[in-house]
């Protein structure tokens, strides 16, 4: 008689001495594949504790087939963004804030806001209420969704601002700006616009200071990078709290939740370096679920 454990092998028990065996030669392809993905586990560790050939293990895993899990249609918060392997293969991934579900995913070799509003699409096709989108407010893309409210993520409009000014701004106007963007995370709308329209009034002729060009004649603004910073957050103000607009819905201000799952995706991923690309694209379609 033979009988299945999570161990990966199949056990088999003598009726006439009692005994229980493992059989070596009889790997559980689901646990080997759970302890492949989950746990971390690379193609010589899994055929050293199995005692068989890495051969024998990549077959195996090679046969593995991912399901696609059926979901139940319902209303959702859709966080959605993107990350990439390299310059040409990315996922775009498209996930439920309400139930920490993923929802769609699509393989790229570029991020852009055709794929994302067809996305969207599809998730409405498939029956699902969109509440609220959150993302990273690329370039017209916020603006496209016009019946949906759209939450900008707070983390990347701090990411964006900190390319302009640096962690450590030597400016003090932009020692000042930096901490006014600080308070975003923790106000609401009406305070951080009162806060950014007083820094542009103390600083206002600051920026609007311009340097010749000696060679050319021509001028240019001096401290174009702050004033960038600055029209970057009056420009998205009114995406970064739509979460303060609609908190009946309890939109996150952020993507963390999806920039979490991507970075634990690409731990577990860094463990089996050197993966033909259909076998990346087996162990992600595995991990995300989507």
């Amino acid at each position: 008689m033979k009988n299945g454990n999570r161990s990966g092998v199949q056990q088999y028990k003598c009726y006439s001495c009692k005994r229980q065996f493992k059989g070596g030669d009889r790997l559980i392809i689901s646990v080997l594949w759970e302890e492949y993905t989950i746990g971390k586990q690379t193609y010589s560790q899994l055929a050293t504790k199995y005692k068989c050939s890495t051969k024998t293990i990549q077959r195996k895993l090679d046969d593995y087939k991912v399901t696609d899990i059926i979901k139940e249609v319902h209303p959702v918060i859709v966080l959605m963004d993107t990350t990439y392997w390299g310059r040409e293969f990315g996922v775009m991934l498209f996930k439920d804030a309400i139930t920490k579900e993923n929802l769609l995913k699509f393989y790229v070799k570029m991020e852009t806001n055709q794929l994302y509003i067809k996305g969207i699409d599809e998730l409405r096709l498939k029956g699902y209420k969109i509440l609220a989108i959150v993302c990273d407010g690329r370039k017209g893309l916020i603006q496209t969704f016009k019946d949906i409210p759209v939450q900008m993520c707070q983390f990347h409009q701090a990411a964006i601002i900190r390319r302009y000014l640096t962690k450590r701004p030597k400016l003090q106007a932009g020692v000042e700006l930096m901490q006014v963007l600080d308070t975003m995370k923790q106000t609401d709308k009406e305070s951080f616009e009162g806060q950014l329209n007083q820094w542009h009034n103390k600083w206002k002729s600051f920026l609007d200071e311009r340097t010749i060009n000696t060679e050319t004649g021509k001028s240019f603004y001096t401290h174009k990078k702050l004033r960038s910073a600055y029209r970057s957050l009056k420009s998205n103000l009114q995406w970064l709290f739509t979460w303060y607009e609609n908190m009946e819905l309890k939109i996150p201000n952020t993507t963390n939740a999806i920039d979490g799952h991507f970075a634990d995706l690409k731990n577990k991923l860094r463990n089996h370096n050197g993966l033909s690309l259909n076998r990346k694209k087996k162990f992600i379609d595995g991990f995300l679920k989507a």
